[in-house]
C-alpha cells in the first residue's frame, strides 16, 4: 500500500495541472471501488474548481469552490495519470524509474481540467479497487472516525524530540508499534518507521518508557530525513505504485534494511546481519547488533 511518501508525491504531481483548474467534464465507468462512489459523482465535479490540493496522512484532499472535499485514497493499487490532450503523459521533474503503461480495462475515473488556457485529462486507474473515492463537506470530513482520530504529520513540525519524548515514553508498547500507531502519527508506514529506527539505532523491540530524550533527537531526526528523501525519490515502488506521471519511484534502491533479511548491515563498522521479525502483523526488518 502507498506511504506517506507516495502519497505527497501524487499529490505534487497532480497541484501544477489541478491546482486553480476548473473541472469542466467527469466521467465514472463503474459503480463502486472499495465502496460506491458518491451519488450523483461526475456532475457533482463538473463546473467545480479546485481551490487547493491537500494531503492528511495517506489520503488525498481537493477543495473544490463548491464547498465540498474531494477525497481520495489509493489503496493498494490505485493511480492518477495526467495526459494532454494529444494523449502524451505529462512528465514530471525527478528521477524515476518509467512504470508500465496502464491496462485501460482499469480506467474507473476520467476529469478533464481547464487552466491557464490548457486542456488535460486526468485519469484514475485501480486494478485492486482498493481505493476509494468521496466527496464530503468539510464538516462531515472532519466527522468521518478515520479521519478525525488522525494523529500529527511526520513533516510538520508538530513532530519534535519534545513531543515524541513525552508521547512514546508515556505509553508501554515498543517502539515500533508505537511508530505504526495512526493515532499518534499519521501516514507514517511500515517501510519507514523500519528504515528511521535503523537510522536512529534503536531497537524496534525497545519499550516506549525506555526512550532517552537525546533518543528522541536521534529518532525525530530519523523519520524526517527519511520521509524527505522518500519523497524527493518519488516514493517506493516495491509494489503498484506509480507517480501521476506514471512513473515509478526509486527509494526503494536506498533502502537500509527493509527487505534486506539476511544480508549484512550497510552501517559503516558493525558486522550485524539484517534479521525479519512480526510486531502486530506487519514485517520488521532490524540489525540485531547496533539497533540496541
Amino acid at each position: 500500500m502507498p506511504e506517506l511518501p507516495e502519497v505527497e508525491t501524487v499529490r505534487r504531481g497532480l497541484e501544477p495541472a489541478l491546482d486553480g483548474a476548473r473541472l469542466s467534464g467527469a466521467r465514472v465507468h463503474r459503480a463502486n471501488l472499495r465502496y460506491a462512489f458518491p451519488e450523483r459523482f461526475a456532475e457533482r465535479l463538473e463546473g467545480a474548481t479546485v481551490l487547493r490540493l491537500e494531503r492528511r496522512a495517506k489520503y488525498l484532499l481537493f477543495h473544490l469552490d463548491t464547498q465540498e472535499v474531494w477525497v481520495t485514497h489509493l489503496g493498494m493499487t490505485g493511480r492518477f495519470q495526467v495526459i494532454d490532450l494529444d494523449g502524451e503523459t505529462v512528465p514530471l521533474d525527478g528521477n524515476y524509474y518509467h512504470a508500465m503503461r496502464p491496462d485501460p480495462k482499469h480506467l474507473h475515473v476520467q476529469v478533464l481540467a481547464e487552466k491557464d488556457g490548457a486542456t488535460r485529462l486526468i485519469d484514475f486507474y485501480d486494478p485492486r479497487r482498493f481505493g476509494f473515492m468521496l466527496l464530503l463537506r468539510p464538516d462531515e470530513l472532519y466527522a468521518q472516525g478515520w479521519y478525525k482520530g488522525l494523529g500529527i504529520e511526520p513533516l510538520s513540525d508538530a513532530l519534535n524530540a519534545d513531543w515524541l519524548h513525552e508521547t512514546l515514553t508515556a505509553r508501554k508498547p515498543n517502539l515500533k508499534t508505537l511508530l505504526m500507531d495512526q493515532t499518534l502519527i499519521a501516514g507514517l508506514g511500515n517501510i519507514y518507521v523500519c528504515e528511521a529506527l535503523w537510522r536512529a539505532r534503536l531497537s524496534p523491540d525497545r519499550s516506549g518508557p525506555s526512550l532517552r530524550r537525546a533518543d528522541a533527537v536521534e529518532l525525530t531526526a530519523a523519520i524526517k530525513a527519511v520521509l524527505e528523501e522518500a519523497v524527493a525519490a518519488g516514493g517506493s515502488s516495491i509494489s503498484d505504485f506509480a507517480s501521476a506521471s506514471g512513473e515509478l519511484g526509486y527509494f526503494q534502491h536506498h533502502f537500509r534494511v527493509y527487505d534486506r533479511k539476511g544480508q549484512p548491515c550497510l552501517r559503516e563498522g558493525c558486522d550485524g546481519v539484517i534479521q525479519r521479525k512480526t510486531h502486530s502483523g506487519r514485517s520488521t526488518f532490524y540489525c540485531p547488533v547496533c539497533q540496541i
